[in-house]
């Protein structure tokens, strides 16, 4: 067979059905038998945009994600969206065709060293060496991003998709994950057997192996409350009794309250990364002189960014499985104070519900200033400005069974990890730690290519959505039916609550002057809503989740808020500044 048809059959063998990307000549020789072999390449506006859409589409398949590009532009352009992903731990695959051998080093067209852009954020990187090694190299990097769990890159020659060769098509190969050691599950079976207050950690670990039923066995054994890891939403269901939602920034204060009582942190399939970790809503809540069990298939994220007295390297369905084994029909210090740690949840729960429902606005200087400000004026569309606290509360109570959300990177954006619960695992996507702006649509539409009989729901600013709204015109093209929800804040929310809290409100480059995106999203092909009124939020989102699912429309909303601003990431990212010289002494 030729190398294109050794390189096609070898994902055909991986299950590949769906590429994200734009056409090029590199690769043209491949690209020209995907159809025939039952791979669709769909069409992006911007590579940046196909990468995302990989990243949604492998976190709710569980399985690959494919984005490909013309050499040089089209992959350098897919650089940001691979760290997201690489820090999702989305087991996404980079085909990046390269200069042909006989020119490399001349400086030609289009021409650059693509694996150290990609060194970084890669588990794995393929270069393909000779066109007789397509299949294996093909396969390889197939088979590391599910084994290692993150973005792998097969990098290819463009003359090396010609040629003639004798070739076997590798099996696919993957890893029958275990529990972990015997004496470190033993070890952390004995500290809970030994725990008065134990709490679980629910991570993305959870998620990507399939453990929400096992993590709940377990709770239920030890009738320990469960917090979600930071942006780990759908790690444990919201109705289950001892779901307490998420730690981390603009979490939930009872989730954060209750761990701060533990005296044992199951930290289940969770790195513990610092933004899961850091002080929020004025409490420093990591427990001091808990033991902590960490549980992780990689030993490196193991005590790596909080101290540690288990560490096991296991699969978190497997280790979850295990620890309730272990626990089963032993006598357990907590099984005496059940019903007094159940009622400190539901209190606690019921406390946090309650300051939601009556925090409608923030209060501090700024934002009341703001209030007053947009009280006096009126949106382009004639109505009024809402407060996002209100706008998000509407949004949860709006949510249709089975929904997919995704978020982008921003000031409310982030305020709405407090109002997003889920029912099932893959059913929340964020840019986790890498933190990049025009995420959330391009992910929602691959999430949607993944499971277009869920409802599929982006969450984004008007700044982020800047940098994603043209690839409203890949939904329209090709038939991908999503929803997109923007708030209109007329600002770089995020950034410039630091211009308040350190720089005196001298806002430089944060202000937005933006048209109506309800009709950006009309001259596109797709349905706009503009919503300014807090009873139309939730009739609007319902109507658009409607026409999604029943008639195939996209339809972006447009949400008029305040500029009103929540906390900043944190606080101590910042400090207070000094100026020396005389031409800036005022600037302090």
């Amino acid at each position: 067979m030729t190398p294109s048809e050794a390189f096609v059959e070898t994902m055909v063998a991986n299950d590949v059905t769906n590429i994200f990307g734009i056409m090029g000549s590199a690769f043209m020789d491949a690209m020209d038998i995907f159809a025939p072999a039952g791979i669709r390449l769909i069409p992006v506006v911007h590579e940046q945009g196909a990468g995302h859409m990989a990243d949604g589409y492998s976190r709710v398949s569980g399985t690959h994600g494919v984005v490909i590009g013309q050499n040089g532009p089209g992959i350098s352009n897919c650089v940001t969206a691979i760290a997201a992903a690489y820090w999702a731990h989305s087991p996404v695959v980079i085909v990046t065709p390269e200069t042909g051998t006989t020119t490399m080093g001349l400086g030609g067209f289009q021409e650059c060293n693509q694996l150290p852009m990609f060194q970084e954020f890669t588990k794995y990187q393929g270069h393909v060496t000779h066109p007789g090694r397509m299949a294996e190299y093909t396969g390889r990097c197939f088979d590391r991003a599910l084994s290692e769990m993150g973005p792998t890159q097969l990098n290819i020659p463009r003359d090396y998709f010609y040629g003639e060769s004798v070739c076997e098509i590798p099996k696919p190969s993957r890893l029958d994950r275990g529990a972990g050691g015997e004496q470190s599950l033993n070890e952390a079976a004995d500290l809970l057997a030994e725990a008065k207050f134990p709490v679980i950690i629910s991570g993305g670990g959870v998620v990507m192996a399939d453990a929400v039923e096992e993590c709940k066995a377990l709770a239920e054994r030890l009738n320990a409350p469960v917090v979600n890891s930071y942006l780990h939403n759908d790690s444990f269901p919201a109705s289950h009794e001892l779901w307490c939602g998420p730690l981390g920034y603009q979490g939930s204060k009872a989730a954060m309250k209750l761990i701060a009582q533990a005296d044992v942190v199951v930290a289940l399939g969770s790195r513990l990364g610092p933004f899961g970790t850091l002080p929020q809503h004025g409490m420093d809540y990591w427990p001091k002189d808990a033991k902590i069990i960490q549980i992780d298939a990689d030993n490196k994220m193991l005590g790596l960014v909080k101290k540690i007295s288990v560490g096991i390297c296991g699969d978190a369905k497997a280790a979850a499985v295990a620890l309730t084994e272990r626990l089963s029909g032993r006598t357990l210090a907590c099984d005496s104070t059940v019903a007094e740690r159940k009622d400190k949840v539901a209190t606690e729960k019921a406390a946090w519900e309650k300051e939601l429902d009556e925090w409608t606005h923030e209060k501090d200087a700024f934002s009341l200033d703001m209030i007053k400000e947009n009280a006096e004026e009126t949106p382009f569309s004639g109505g009024e400005y809402l407060h996002p606290r209100q706008v998000l509360r509407e949004l949860e109570k709006a949510m249709p069974e089975d929904v997919m959300v995704s978020t982008d990177i921003g000031n409310i954006n982030s305020i709405a990890n407090s109002y997003l619960r889920f029912e099932k695992p893959r059913s929340f996507f964020a840019a986790m730690s890498f933190g990049n702006c025009g995420y959330a649509f391009p992910t929602i539409i691959g999430a949607k290519v993944a499971a277009p009989h869920r409802p599929a729901i982006s969450y984004a600013g008007d700044g982020a959505w800047g940098m994603s709204l043209m690839e409203t015109m890949t939904c329209v093209r090709h038939d991908i039916p999503v929803t997109a929800v923007v708030f209109h804040n007329r600002q770089w929310g995020a950034e410039k609550k630091n211009q308040v809290d350190f720089y005196d409100r001298r806002f430089v480059a944060g202000e937005l002057d933006n048209q109506s995106f309800a009709e950006i999203a009309r001259a596109m092909g797709a349905e706009g809503i503009t919503v300014d009124r807090l009873e139309d939020v939730g009739p609007a989102l319902k109507k658009a989740v409607d026409m999604q699912m029943n008639e195939g429309k996209t339809t972006i909303i447009e949400i008029m808020c305040t500029r009103e601003l929540g906390d900043p990431f944190r606080r101590d990212a910042l400090s207070t500044p000094v100026r020396h010289l005389d031409k800036y002494k005022d600037f302090v």
